[in-house]
């Protein structure tokens, strides 16, 4: 039972630290230990936050704001179509619910609820779930949401985000808060580098360039975007001018910022913790298709399910490391 049994931008968002510059001096931090930092501090500004979470608190770090502020928190029990529910009816008082458990349950024990009380009705709730993608790890597939960016993204009025780290986490719960409508952001348990600039500000569907390469561009999102990171400066020691582009809103998706990196370079890869049918890779292609054919090519789980192991391994098991970004990328253009 694992943890369940316990408690335009194109321009106006390119790097500034160079090519695939980090901020090493940065210990890791998971994106669901940054959410819980982030909705604690916004519970002190806002009387309108609320939060409920499926008995799983002490997993999606919610409890940190249920210690604060008992009053607005509110533990639905084992019960996530109940916990939507509830947050819509909270909505439609005035309040911004944040509700939160696995992603795996959030979007599949509660699909019908998400998408007729909260979607359908255009209720301002904001479903943020932890523990999404394969490095859940030791928990398996059943823990391991890897279709949930497909289902949310389905949905009419959702819009769906997966940052790539805790400042990335820090700035999309503020922003969120002050958009109005239906959000899906998408977390993760394992610990994760820090990759964006001190100065980055997350905008809902404005994609972020580190670099635009003339020969091959990655587009990444999640986890992905620091791995795609390091594929990106293997490649250029070897004479491939390779970009990374950071799409951390999935939908909506950053149409100029694909155009101009479909119009820039031969190939587009794309990379994702997540089922490479319905999820970043999907949309992409479902874009350039209708609007700028060009080759592409798709790292993430392949039509199968996961399975139990530390998440390095389940990283090298599903062909997720940057060797496979490599791997892909030029076999891509030897057979071009």
């Amino acid at each position: 039972m694992g943890e369940k049994s316990q408690q335009s931008a194109v321009s106006s968002q390119q790097s500034n630290v160079g090519a695939y510059g980090n901020t090493p001096d940065k210990k890791p931090k998971a994106t669901r230990d940054e959410y819980g930092d982030t909705l604690l501090e916004l519970g002190k500004k806002r009387q309108d936050i609320v939060v409920l979470d499926a008995d799983l608190s002490c997993s999606t770090k919610t409890n940190k704001f249920a210690t604060a502020f008992p009053e607005r928190f509110f533990n639905m029990g084992i019960a996530e179509q109940d916990m939507i529910g509830t947050a819509a009816g909270l909505s439609l008082t005035g309040k911004v619910p944040f509700a939160s458990t696995f992603a795996v349950f959030e979007t599949g024990r509660a699909w019908d609820q998400i998408r007729l009380t909260v979607c359908y009705s255009n209720t301002n709730v904001k479903l943020v779930a932890t523990h999404g993608g394969i490095t859940v790890g030791e928990d398996g597939a059943s823990h391991q949401a890897l279709e949930d960016v497909a289902l949310m993204r389905a949905l009419p009025n959702m819009t769906v985000i997966v940052p790539a780290d805790a400042a990335e986490t820090a700035s999309v719960i503020n922003t969120i808060a002050d958009y109005k409508g239906p959000v899906y952001v998408r977390l993760g348990r394992a610990k994760v580098p820090y990759i964006m600039p001190d100065d980055y500000k997350f905008r809902i569907g404005k994609a972020f360039v580190f670099h635009i390469g003339r020969d091959v561009n990655i587009v990444a999102s999640g986890i992905m975007v620091a791995i795609a990171k390091k594929a990106a400066e293997m490649l250029s020691k070897d004479g491939l001018d390779t970009g990374v582009i950071n799409m951390s809103t999935i939908k909506p998706l950053d149409g100029e910022a694909l155009l101009k990196v479909a119009k820039s370079s031969k190939l587009i890869v794309t990379a994702e913790e997540h089922s490479v049918i319905g999820g970043l890779g999907g949309a992409v292609c479902e874009f350039l298709s209708e609007n700028h054919p060009v080759p592409v090519k798709r790292v993430g789980i392949h039509d199968s399910f996961g399975c139990s192991g530390n998440p390095d391994e389940l990283i090298k098991f599903h062909g997720l490391t940057a060797e496979d970004i490599v791997k892909t990328v030029k076999n891509a253009i030897n057979h071009s």
